[in-house]
C-alpha cells in the first residue's frame, strides 16, 4: 500500500464496512495500513483490498494501538465501548452510529455543508442519519439563499438502512410469499416484502419515533438552526438500497421555482433529474450504486404562496453512510486535521 494514513475499520463485514472498503479503494484514499475489525464470530474472514487479500480480526484494545483513523460502523454500543480507547490511541473515530451525534462536543459534520465544524473535533466526529444527510443535501442550497422557515419530510426508507441481513430478509419474504408460504421477520417486525409501515424504530412520549427525531435534531445541528420548525415522518417500504424523501419547504419569501431548479443543478454532490413530459424523476432503481444524491419533481406548493415541494432519492449506503465518512476523512486528511486536538473523555 501506498504510505499514509494507518485506518482501521471497525465493523468491516456490515454492508457500510464492505461499502467503506470499496470506497477507501475507488477513491485512493491515502492509506498505508488497513485494519478490518469485527467481532469474534467474524474473525478470520478474507476480504481483497488494492489487490491484496486482508483478514478480518477480532476488535481488541490493541487493535487500535498506532492506527491514525478509525471509520466505524458497528452500532452505537460498540462505539460507545471502544471510543475512550480509539481516543486514548491518539487515533480520531468517525462513527456512523447515532451514539454520539448529538454530543456538544462532537462535531456532526456533511462535508459539503458544514465542513468547518471538522476543525473543532476532540477526537470524534459523527457521521449522520443516512435520511438526514440525504435530504441536507437537497434542502442546505436553498436554505443558504433564503433561510428555511418551516420543513416538513415523508421519507421512504430502504431495507438497507437496516443492515445486509434485513436486505436478505426482503428477498427470503418475497420468494415466501410469492410461494404461498410464511414469510420470516428476524430484521423488521412486520414482512416488508409486498407492504410498507411506519419506521420501525422506538416511540417517543409525542408518538414521533426515534427516526423521525434524528431527522429534526440532527438538521438543527448541522445547519446551526437550532430553532427550525421541523416535522418527519418515516416509513419502511419493500426496496433494497436506496432511501426516498418528499420535502415541503417555507420560506419567509416566494422561492421562485426557476431559481430553485438552478440552485440545485449547481450544488455540489446533487444531480438535478426531471422530465415532465414523461413523469419521469429519480427512484432508487437508479440511484442505487450512485455517489449524488438525485433531486427533481420541484414545484410550487399550491397551498402556501412561500411554499416549495421537492423529491429525492439517494443510496443509503453510499452517500447516506459510507460515502459520507469516507469524505469525513478525505476532509481530515486535507486540512491536516488528523491529530486530537486536546486530550478528550469521551460522553453521550
Amino acid at each position: 500500500m501506498s504510505s499514509g494514513i494507518r485506518v482501521a475499520i471497525l465493523g468491516a463485514t456490515g454492508a457500510v464496512g464492505q461499502e467503506l472498503i470499496q470506497l477507501l479503494e475507488q477513491r485512493s484514499f491515502p492509506a498505508s495500513e488497513l485494519k478490518l475489525l469485527a467481532s469474534p464470530r467474524s474473525a478470520g474472514k478474507e476480504i481483497p483490498f488494492r489487490g491484496e487479500t486482508l483478514t478480518v480480526e477480532a476488535v481488541s484494545e490493541q487493535a487500535f494501538a498506532d492506527v491514525d483513523l478509525v471509520l466505524a460502523s458497528a452500532g452505537g454500543s460498540t462505539s460507545q465501548a471502544w471510543a475512550q480507547t480509539i481516543v486514548d490511541a491518539g487515533a480520531v473515530l468517525v462513527d456512523n452510529s447515532s451514539a454520539f451525534r448529538m454530543a456538544e462536543n462532537v462535531p456532526l459534520i456533511v462535508p459539503e455543508i458544514n465542513p468547518q465544524a471538522a476543525a473543532h473535533h476532540q477526537g470524534i466526529i459523527a457521521n449522520p442519519n443516512c435520511t438526514t444527510i440525504l435530504m441536507g443535501m437537497a434542502v442546505y442550497p436553498l436554505h443558504q439563499v433564503q433561510p428555511i422557515q418551516r420543513l416538513l419530510v415523508a421519507t421512504y426508507q430502504s431495507a438497507s438502512g437496516a443492515g445486509a441481513q434485513a436486505m436478505e430478509e426482503v428477498k427470503a419474504q418475497a420468494q415466501a410469499i410469492l410461494n404461498g408460504e410464511t414469510p420470516p421477520t428476524e430484521a423488521f417486525p412486520y414482512p416488508l416484502a409486498f407492504n410498507v409501515f411506519p419506521h420501525n424504530s422506538s416511540l417517543t412520549e409525542q408518538g414521533y419515533c426515534q427516526e423521525e427525531m434524528k431527522m429534526v435534531k440532527e438538521t438543527r445541528k448541522i445547519f446551526g438552526t437550532p430553532d427550525l420548525r421541523i416535522s418527519a415522518t418515516c416509513v419502511r417500504v419493500p426496496v433494497l438500497r436506496a432511501h426516498c424523501e418528499t420535502v415541503n419547504l417555507e420560506f419567509a419569501e416566494p422561492f421562485p421555482v426557476g431559481q430553485a431548479r438552478e440552485v440545485l443543478a449547481q450544488a455540489p454532490g446533487l444531480i438535478l433529474q426531471e422530465d415532465w413530459e414523461n413523469n419521469y424523476f429519480p427512484m432508487p432503481n437508479e440511484t442505487t450504486g450512485k455517489d449524488e444524491v438525485f433531486v427533481g419533481r420541484i414545484r410550487q406548493d399550491i397551498s402556501h404562496p412561500c411554499g416549495l415541494e421537492l423529491w429525492l432519492s439517494g443510496d443509503q449506503i453510499r452517500k447516506g453512510a459510507a460515502l459520507n465518512a469516507v469524505q469525513i476523512a478525505e476532509l481530515l486528511v486535507k486540512d491536516d486535521l488528523l491529530k486530537v486536538q486536546q486530550s478528550a473523555t469521551v460522553s453521550v
